[in-house]
């Protein structure tokens, strides 16, 4: 999947969100595309970095220290 297809998975996710909604005000959308998106993007990264916090760090472009206190947040540790 390239970042072009990501991308047009969020887009279509957000506008099936809308159409959900049939007519409610949305709000904090932001957020809850981050939290919904996160989580499942430091268990694939964690993984294929075999478990290797300081290499998932890298391959994600955080700190280490960042990596960890994400995977305390979504409790991945």
């Amino acid at each position: 999947m390239s970042q072009q297809d990501l991308g047009k998975c969020v887009a279509y996710a957000l506008e099936q969100y809308f159409r959900d909604l049939d007519g409610e005000k949305p709000c904090a959308i932001y957020d809850m595309v981050l939290r919904k998106v996160e989580r499942p993007m430091l268990e694939v990264v964690l993984a294929r970095a075999g478990g290797n916090q300081t290499l998932a760090a890298e391959i994600l472009g955080i700190n280490r220290n960042t990596l960890r206190k994400k995977l305390t947040e979504h409790q991945l540790l």
